[in-house]
């Protein structure tokens, strides 16, 4: 129950509430013009104002630089404890308690110069959720909140707001909520498994990110980084394949010291030696070419010249005879002068290609003792790129493996989403049966307060459904209804979430409505709804606060004996002077 709302402006309209039915007046004057009119004596800001100490962010005129140094209170019952809360406008961070905190989940700190407790924004409201709806967020992580009810969604149903659209529809408190947090606060409320809801909101996240990466396929983005799932197995299958050989070769790899420098010698060795086998075959193809020469050199045939002469009857002299055989002999000096020279030639060509396979049989036999060296191991910088490769195909085999698993649940996705949703409808059909009794309470609730209203054809009534997308609360009236007729139906459903709350002893024990709530609604409407909500706060023990203009208020259709003025909250807000409203002066 609210007791009290104040505020440290001196022109602020103080109000001090009573149980049961609060009705808080802006008087109309004939003399208003267009800018002065009853809808700027405040009622809209009251209701702002109860918002803004039950947690929420700034709205409407608290924004303005009219109100930036001010401070407002509200007295209320918590846990039948009376609580005296202050928030300031500037430093809106905290709030300011002054009140019993030992049965408090958390102790705030507690500032000796003022006297009350500083309690964080953030954790008021966890107090609050706690005391009134029973929420218990202290000890879960922020991941585990996704998609649960909130105090301030909770809330809302019980102080709905016409500048957010809380009276366009009664499953939402205001137009930007979202469909997973209408289901799950109304399960919340009425008592039905919430989680079910907050399911479907999980499994509908899951079923925008197949959707999108299905999309995403089709058009050809991610097509050729996934692949089909047949594609990347054999991909995988030879990273895995070359990742083991890699291993292996790690395993077995010996580091010999000095590498580079055996390796060089090696490689010096080969050059030599090659340079070695060039010079052989530079001597061989000599010694072909002397031993031809040396069986070509034989003596000059001068007999044959001698008997050539003869023959033609040519004789010669004994002189010239003397001088062939000298010449014979020179020639025949020569020969065997050459011959000799030849012969050595040749053995000199022998000895040096001996020589040379003595050196290269001592290279090879150092070069065959550096390769093994090589062979039994490698280079600290080969180990090192043999490192580097490992983690390269290491890395590769990861992220097929990862795309894989990706491609293999978007393949099964379709599935896997049927079977969810399906399971979940099915979740939500059994608990709907097993708590068929809290169903028909809020039913026949609902159905009570509609026909109080309205006669028995134009009631309306409560449905609870499964549907594709979650639970559904939907009311079923008349077609021939009329906007005014549609706000009563969220008239009659607030009042049958506040009397299940009552009755389960949860709850904040007060229902405000704005003046909105009865915008095209008939007078005699108003009047039932206004003694419907007098009796049932009286017999439950909540409080109904109304605001209303001056002009709606019903001149007939109560029933004999019941005075509405008793019920008007003094005073009375105005527009017919400049301090009549509720903050006491015009905002620019």
């Amino acid at each position: 129950m609210i007791r009290t709302l104040s505020s440290d402006l001196p022109t602020f309209k103080n109000f001090k509430f009573h149980a049961g039915l609060n009705i808080l007046l802006a008087e109309k004057s004939e003399q208003a013009t267009d800018r002065q009119t009853r809808n700027g004596a405040g009622k809209t800001s009251f209701i702002e104002l109860i918002h803004f100490l039950l947690g929420a962010n700034k709205e409407g005129l608290l924004k303005s630089e009219a109100l930036s140094k001010a401070s407002f209170s509200v007295s209320f019952d918590l846990a039948d404890i009376t609580y005296d809360v202050t928030r300031d406008v500037a430093k809106s961070s905290n709030v300011y308690v002054n009140g019993d905190v030992s049965a408090w989940p958390v102790t705030p700190k507690f500032d000796d110069k003022l006297g009350v407790y500083i309690v964080p924004n953030k954790l008021w409201k966890q107090i609050l959720g706690s005391k009134w709806f029973g929420l218990d967020e202290f000890d879960e992580d922020e991941s585990e909140k996704t998609f649960n009810p909130s105090f301030r969604s909770l809330i809302s149903y019980f102080t709905r707001r016409q500048l957010n659209g809380g009276f366009f529809s009664h499953q939402k408190h205001a137009n930007i909520q979202q469909p997973w947090d209408i289901q799950v606060a109304l399960s919340y409320l009425i008592g039905l498994d919430w989680h079910i809801p907050r399911n479907f909101e999980i499994f509908r996240k899951h079923a925008k990110i197949a959707r999108e990466l299905k999309a995403a396929v089709k058009k050809g983005d991610l097509g050729p980084y996934f692949g089909t799932a047949a594609d990347l197995r054999t991909k995988l299958t030879l990273a895995t394949a070359k990742l083991k050989r890699y291993k292996e070769q790690l395993a077995s790899f010996k580091v010999v010291p000095e590498y580079e420098k055996l390796e060089q010698e090696a490689s010096l060795l080969t050059r030599n030696i090659s340079e070695l086998n060039n010079q052989n075959l530079t001597d061989r193809e000599l010694l072909l070419d002397l031993r031809a020469s040396l069986a070509s050199e034989t003596n000059p045939e001068q007999r044959n010249l001698q008997q050539l002469y003869t023959e033609v009857g040519v004789v010669l002299p004994d002189l010239v005879k003397k001088r062939f055989d000298e010449v014979e002999k020179f020639h025949t000096a020569i020969i065997e002068n050459r011959r000799a020279h030849l012969n050595s030639e040749i053995d000199a060509a022998e000895n040096r290609i001996k020589e040379r396979d003595k050196e290269k049989f001592h290279l090879d036999g150092r070069r065959a003792a550096v390769m093994a060296i090589l062979k039994s191991g490698g280079a600290l910088d080969h180990y090192t790129l043999l490192r580097e490769e490992l983690g390269r195909a290491e890395a590769d085999f990861l992220t097929l493996q990862q795309r894989l698993q990706i491609s293999e649940r978007f393949e099964s996705s379709k599935a896997e989403l049927d079977i969810e949703r399906a399971n979940l409808i099915k979740s939500l059909k059994n608990d709907i049966h097993e708590r068929r009794d809290i169903i028909n309470e809020a039913i026949l609730t609902f159905e009570a307060l509609s026909e109080a209203l309205y006669v028995n054809e134009r009631a309306g009534s409560l449905t609870v459904a499964e549907t594709e997308s979650g639970i559904e609360f939907e009311i079923k009236i008349d077609s021939r209804r009329s906007t005014g007729i549609s706000n009563m139906q969220i008239f009659c459903f607030d009042m049958m979430l506040m009397e299940l709350l009552m009755r389960r002893n949860m709850g904040p024990r007060f229902l405000i409505h704005d003046s909105h709530i009865f915008d095209g609604v008939d007078e005699r409407q108003i009047a039932k709804a206004l003694q419907l909500g007098a009796e049932k706060a009286e017999k439950l023990g909540f409080q109904y606060i109304v605001t209303m203009n001056s002009d709606a208020i019903p001149a007939d259709g109560f029933k004999p004996g019941f005075d509405l003025k008793q019920y008007i909250l003094n005073p009375c807000l105005t527009d017919a002077t400049e301090d009549g409203g509720l903050f006491g002066f015009r905002f620019n």
